[in-house]
């Protein structure tokens, strides 16, 4: 046998790599199990498809490495091509864990990131309209982030225990490593929202001795401007995680005055270099005082005071009219008297979902300085049945003016989001307004996880909030605003009925009742019930089962364009 000829056996099902002694690769002497990584150091770096190969690749001929990955690889002196070559090339949006490569690195994931779309600029154009969204921009993110397979393969001198390898974050952290180095594949702003929204996890009601510790990511191998873009997408991240963090937190740890608490907390220390920040507390006296009816009826069955939270954030004093975003904050959700069905009730405590991604999109906002002028309102309550509570058939009269027959108070978003879409046209006369809440299971019924229901009387509000969207891989879908749905909300006691007539259209209904509350010439209401995860959990790779934080990106990624355009801040 020659010399440098490597001889590969097959045993148990499990590729066996022999280099004889005498072959001139000279491989690292120390332990290659994944058992001995903690506290070690991991490294994802990608590769593509070659734009030749329509099916999943066998070999590394077939599989471009980014400009990281080669760099990784010279410094190895090949090992990590070989390496792959023998062990095989994962799947499409799946990783392959690489031992004993480097002993920075202790462990290598690499992520087959599909065709590179730089060769071709056409290869994702029909899937990009089809899906709607960006598809290589989400190939990263799904490859970095990625699902779980289990593989076992032996190569430098080990046998590898049996562990679960993933694409990119996952594989990592399963196998024990606490610091990851990124290969920012060309997009370093996308791979920091992956990578940053995988390894995120609930944990803080556990045992500090059962919580799993939290990956530490760095950016691997780029330039100043990379590290800015690297820097922008671990910021978006935190919003979304933080929206997550608020859903999730139960309902006793989250009620109206701690979610206020948290607000003037978090944004307090978001203020500063030339950018005000200023958010007001309001209580139920000043919401009576206000003629906010609608909004108390559904507090007043809960114990717990409501709070009206009034967010303002001023990077740009020359203009006048704010944006405007309108978040519903249910803290918790029982129905009321009419009552929920007690199974799964308790994802009820992200019924403020709304709530949660308007305090995250404004304070993301501040730290990224974007030059807007932006209010947050945040109409905060329980949803409960005590003895106080609104019963069907009940009227109130909203801040507007327009009474209101509550048929069912399960129905209560719409109720809350009324009079504050009434205080922001009477106060401010805004030109952009946003609400977003978990309004209905309608639209989970409708759409399931797949996009936001989104409403609006503004074409060019519609065009910028699904751009955004096909941007961020976190999609909507453009829903009916046709009259036919207002003149089902018609009431036999007052000027309109808080659900419709058949229960039909129930998310199209919810939204035409919201549209009796406000003027704004571009207004879009965003019905998150489905994407939130209060229904089904989540069902995207980069984000773990649980309160989702969804569309929090989306809404980031509307105000920076809106922040970047002359043409968008005089039209809004």
């Amino acid at each position: 046998m020659a010399a440098s000829i490597t001889q590969v056996f097959r045993v148990n099902s499990c590729r066996l790599l022999y280099c004889n002694r005498f072959s001139k690769v000279a491989f690292p002497a120390f332990s290659t199990q994944a058992t001995n990584l903690k506290k070690g150091k991991g490294l994802i770096l990608g590769g593509y498809s070659s734009k030749k190969t329509e099916t999943d690749v066998d070999s590394t001929k077939d599989f471009i490495w980014t400009q990281a990955a080669k760099s990784f690889n010279d410094q190895v002196a090949n090992r990590l091509n070989d390496a792959l070559n023998w062990s095989g090339v994962p799947k499409k949006g799946k990783a392959r864990v690489l031992y004993g490569l480097d002993r920075e690195f202790p462990a290598v994931a690499v992520v087959n990131l599909g065709p590179n779309p730089l060769d071709d600029s056409t290869i994702f154009q029909k899937e990009n309209i089809l899906e709607e969204r960006d598809t290589a921009r989400e190939n990263l993110r799904c490859g970095i982030a990625g699902t779980l397979y289990l593989s076992k393969i032996f190569f430098f001198f080990s046998f590898l225990n049996e562990s679960y390898l993933a694409a990119g974050v996952k594989a990592l952290q399963e196998v024990g490593i606490e610091i990851v180095s990124v290969d920012p594949c060309s997009d370093a702003e996308c791979a920091a929202e992956s990578a940053s929204l995988t390894r995120w996890q609930f944990q803080d009601l556990k045992n500090a001795a059962k919580r799993k510790p939290e990956l530490d990511l760095v950016l691997h191998g780029s330039d100043e401007y990379g590290e800015a873009q690297w820097e922008r997408g671990l910021t978006k991240a935190a919003g979304q995680n933080l929206a997550r963090w608020l859903m999730e937190m139960p309902a006793n740890h989250m009620t109206p005055t701690i979610f206020a608490r948290h607000a003037v907390d978090l944004l307090g220390r978001a203020g500063g270099d030339g950018v005000s920040i200023k958010v007001e507390a309001h209580d139920e006296a000043w919401a009576s005082n206000q003629g906010m009816n609608s909004f108390l009826a559904v507090a007043q069955g809960s114990s717990e005071p409501p709070v009206f939270l009034e967010i303002t954030y001023n990077n740009l004093p020359s203009k006048e009219k704010p944006i405007v975003i309108v978040g519903k904050g249910i803290t918790f959700d029982t129905g009321g008297i009419s009552i929920k069905p007690s199974a799964n009730m308790d994802k009820m405590r992200g019924d403020m979902g709304g709530a949660a991604c308007t305090l995250a999109t404004i304070l993301t906002a501040a730290n990224l300085r974007l030059p807007l002028h932006l209010k947050g309102l945040i109409p905060l309550a329980e949803n409960m049945p005590g003895g106080k509570a609104i019963k069907p058939g009940d009227v109130v009269k909203a801040m507007n003016g327009k009474t209101i027959q509550i048929d069912n108070t399960d129905a209560e978003g719409r109720l809350i989001l009324a009079d504050a879409l009434a205080y922001a046209q009477q106060t401010y006369q805004p030109n952009l307004v946003l609400d977003i809440a978990t309004l209905t299971g309608a639209i989970n019924v409708a759409l399931g996880s797949s996009a936001a229901g989104v409403f609006t009387n503004s074409n060019a509000l519609w065009h910028l909030v699904h751009q955004s969207s096909f941007t961020t891989g976190d999609r909507v879908w453009r829903m009916p605003l046709w009259k036919h749905f207002q003149s089902a909300l018609e009431s036999q006691l007052a000027d309109l009925n808080n659900v419709g007539k058949t229960g039909a259209g129930g998310s199209c209904s919810a939204a035409a009742f919201l549209k009796e509350f406000t003027d704004a010439p571009h207004w879009m209401h965003l019905d998150i019930a489905g994407v939130g995860g209060v229904v089904d959990g989540s069902d995207v790779p980069y984000l773990a089962k649980g309160m989702t934080g969804r569309p929090t990106r989306t809404l980031i990624e509307v105000l920076s364009r809106i922040s970047q355009s002359k043409d968008l801040q005089n039209m809004f």
